[in-house]
């Protein structure tokens, strides 16, 4: 098994000459395992615990076995200690998801201030099938099909090779010690389900199902690298940025509407799921103004295009502007100031620039979010006019009419930010000071 070891991470170029690996270790017989197969390399590795708090006393003498066992090999030693279900409470998570979030993050954050290179964890080829077959039932996309890969964000898998019979047996073979979690055979827990229940039945059907499954999921990396490759220019073809959204050209996204995994595709990284896809296709057949919230984004129709932004776009903002330098506090203000009329004044056309009779505004100005029942008297008209009709009238997004700022002067509006001044503001031939704010 060694020699399996050390070819897996030569052929997945997981470890570099000189690089130092931190070892997550729990203490089970996985990463045990793993531990003893580094030392007989003679890597250079520090090892890292986590006490989750789960397990009472059993969790505080897995805790004392690995950090006896780092001494006793004078290999770094690195704890710590969560109370996990609180965490997990106070976020919504499950238990299990808020140890691996606390735990990962941890393990980051002990790589860097000690300059370790990569975090090596003993997840095994049965963890991999176990993992895939999670994925399936839950409904996934082609990714999920792909299992766990030997590398990724700074994480290496040296044991995705081995099944737990291989870990065992070497166990055994080397007598190394390890601690056995109980919770590994309650089947109250998804995976523990599938590996005692499951797995069991398939084995009964097909003795090589780990070999197999585990070729399936390389087949589906394959596959995966040219489904993502084809997306990617796809997603180039039928979406553009603009500043803080995405918009997608309905008219070529129409065309892709009878494939629900193209679609899923091209929307999983806003955080569509399978269950939305139905009411994706809706929102882009439907009116102007359908929407749909994925949990991290925003989706919604906006006459031929669809937009997508951050669920968090949209945020009150509101600024009390008390004299010309208060207008630095404005990240949308790029720059104010006064001008003097002593001659003739040319007005710039720039929408994103407003010159206004500074006699005719006092302070405090706000810039504020426009709200329902604003108006105002377009520069050049003697009418007032609602905001909302200027806005359709001028074909803003909702997007755009959310988050458009306006600036006002004794619950007078000055100017919608970056589009036209009111009319009562303008410049005229008695003007004497000019207030030039851009924006």
């Amino acid at each position: 098994m060694l020699n399996e070891f050390k070819k897996f991470i030569a052929e997945n170029n997981l470890i570099k000459p000189g690089d130092r690996i931190l070892l997550a270790v729990s203490g089970g017989i996985d990463s045990m395992v793993m531990t003893h197969l580094f030392l007989q390399l003679g890597y250079k590795t520090g090892i890292a615990h986590c006490n989750f708090s789960l397990r009472a006393v059993e969790s505080d003498k897995d805790e004392e076995m690995v950090r006896q066992f780092a001494s006793e090999h004078n290999i770094p030693f690195y704890s710590t200690r969560f109370e996990t279900k609180a965490y997990a409470k106070k976020n919504g998570l499950s238990v299990q998801m808020a140890a691996r979030e606390l735990r990962y993050t941890w393990f980051e954050d002990i790589r860097k201030e000690n300059r370790y290179n990569t975090i090596a964890v003993a997840h095994n080829l049965n963890d991999n099938i176990e993992t895939l077959i999670i994925n399936l039932t839950r409904g996934t996309g082609l990714t999920g099909l792909t299992g766990m890969r030997p590398a990724s964000n700074r994480i290496i898998r040296p044991l995705l090779f081995a099944t737990r019979q291989d870990i065992t047996g070497y166990c055994n073979q080397h007598r190394i010690i390890f601690r056995e979690d109980r919770s590994n055979a309650d089947t109250k827990y998804t995976r523990n389900k599938i590996r005692h229940l499951v797995i069991p039945v398939l084995k009964e059907i097909n003795p090589s199902i780990e070999s197999t499954l585990n070729e399936t999921a390389e087949k589906f990396t394959g596959i995966n690298e040219i489904v993502s490759e084809y997306i990617s220019g796809l997603r180039e073809m039928v979406s553009e940025q603009k500043g803080e959204f995405i918009t997608f050209n309905i008219s070529l996204l129409k065309s892709h509407l009878h494939n629900k995994t193209v679609l899923f595709e091209l929307f999983k990284p806003f955080g569509i799921n399978n269950v939305q896809l139905n009411d994706l296709i809706k929102v882009i057949e439907g009116k102007t103004g359908g929407q749909l919230f994925t949990g991290t984004h925003r989706i919604i129709k906006n006459r031929k295009e669809i937009i997508v932004s951050h669920e968090d776009v949209g945020n009150e903002t509101f600024y009390s502007i008390r004299n010309i330098t208060g207008f630095r506090k404005v990240p949308e203000i790029a720059s104010a100031g006064y001008i003097n009329i002593t001659g003739k004044f040319e007005i710039p056309s720039d929408p994103f620039i407003a010159c206004i009779d500074s006699e005719k505004v006092s302070f405090p100005l706000i810039i504020r979010k426009w709200k329902a029942g604003d108006y105002f008297y377009p520069l050049g008209m003697k009418q007032k006019k609602k905001l909302s009709d200027y806005f359709i009238d001028n074909k803003y997004s909702m997007f755009d009419k959310e988050n458009k700022l306006i600036l006002e002067s004794d619950g007078k509006i000055v100017w919608i930010i970056g589009d036209r001044i009111d009319n009562r503001f303008r410049i005229t031939k008695s003007t004497k000071k000019v207030l030039i704010i851009k924006s």
